[in-house]
């Protein structure tokens, strides 16, 4: 038996009937062969960014021809590549290109590609560079997996869980009256309430702004139509704002999740809420574009959430009566003082007051037949 060490040459240095003018180098015939049977899909890049070579399963995965692939540079337009937020992958950020400039290897980058006929595919990909013998960087390796059967698998699993979101943009669009220097200013998002006309209502408070500053703020936005101060006690201030239908506050409830805060710092704003664990973040990525078209997401937590008594209610209401529920309670209805009237919060909503009342007074019987009933079996 040869001694050999673990790369398959021998300890004296010989290639033990390999052959070949470099020890521990197979014959370039089988080379090509396990490159191309390579069960991972696998692609060289040349220093010019030409793709010069694509195996077998890399044609599979990209559901393009190795002629095809081979006639493109790692760089090109044609190839549509995303974050997980639905950002493109700028060129410096690929993983060939920082192979190119830093000479390290890049692995485990996660990204998905648009494919020809349109549908998506998730990758997993190692990037790693081969210098020729002056230390120079000749080409660059692409091995790269298909993780979309895993992908999806993630989601059926993430089915009871919540996943907290933060999201960051410029602050072109923070109201001129908060483009201060220094500290931050944290608006917490207590609700977003549906009217019947297509608009919402707003609950937010926060204890960075004086009562007369919230209000001004709030009504510099363009998107709200008016504003009003609720309460102020204990330093924290709390406002009803009215507003379009499509704020970013209402990109997260619109997929089933909340809006939690929206974060106003010198030279950013971010805004941070909870979706639903098996909705894809880019979703709401693609809802807040429309109104920061540099938004990025910055953080994900992917949290366990079992189906709470909210849940079983909301599922148990109407839409009209979860919002009127909603309005009251955010609105101050049932504090003492009362902080919104009945007539107020009918107005909001278009009714009379007794129609308002009859919807809320449903709302809290089935609320309360949740909460006490002795069989619960609505709620297991």
């Amino acid at each position: 038996m040869s001694d050999r060490s673990a790369d398959g040459c021998s300890e004296d240095g010989s290639t033990d009937g390999w052959g070949g003018d470099q020890a521990c180098t197979p014959p370039e015939d089988l080379a090509r062969q396990v490159f191309d049977v390579n069960p991972v899909g696998t692609i060289v890049v040349d220093a010019t960014g030409t793709m010069i070579f694509a195996n077998e399963r890399a044609a599979a995965t990209l559901d393009l021809s190795r002629e095809e692939i081979a006639d493109r540079t790692y760089d090109s337009d044609e190839w549509n590549i995303y974050y997980d937020d639905g950002r493109s992958v700028p060129n410096e950020e690929n993983p060939v290109s920082r192979v190119f400039e830093t000479g390290e290897p890049v692995f485990g980058f996660e990204h998905w590609i648009e494919l020809p006929d349109g549908s998506e595919r998730w990758l997993s990909s190692n990037t790693a560079p081969v210098p020729n013998e002056n230390g120079a960087i000749e080409y660059v390796v692409v091995a790269f997996e298909d993780v979309t059967k895993l992908k999806r698998r993630e989601k059926r699993l993430t089915s009871d869980h919540v996943r907290r979101l933060e999201f960051r943009a410029s602050e072109s669009a923070v109201p001129p009256s908060l483009r201060i220097e220094g500290g931050e200013t944290r608006i917490d998002i207590d609700s977003v309430v549906p009217l019947p006309d297509g608009t919402t209502v707003q609950y937010m408070g926060t204890a960075d702004l004086s009562a007369s500053d919230f209000v001004t703020a709030v009504e510099e936005v363009p998107h709200y139509i008016d504003a009003r101060l609720l309460s102020s006690a204990d330093g924290y201030n709390r406002v009803e704002a009215h507003a379009e239908s499509t704020t970013v506050a209402q990109v997260f409830p619109s997929l089933g999740g909340r809006a939690r805060t929206i974060v106003i710092a010198p030279e950013e704003v971010r805004f941070l809420g909870e979706l639903p664990g098996d909705v894809d973040p880019r979703l709401a990525a693609d809802g807040i574009r429309e109104f920061h078209p540099d938004v990025e997401l910055v953080s994900e937590d992917l949290v366990y959430s079992p189906h709470l008594l909210y849940d079983v209610v909301a599922d148990a209401l109407t839409e009209r009566q979860l919002a009127v529920l909603d309005a009251a309670y955010f609105g101050g209805y049932f504090d003492t003082p009362r902080t919104s009237t009945g007539d107020e919060l009918a107005d909001r909503f278009g009714v009379t007051r007794q129609t308002f009342n009859q919807h809320l007074r449903k709302a809290q019987r089935t609320v309360f037949r949740h909460l006490f009933e002795k069989s619960g079996a609505e709620a297991r």
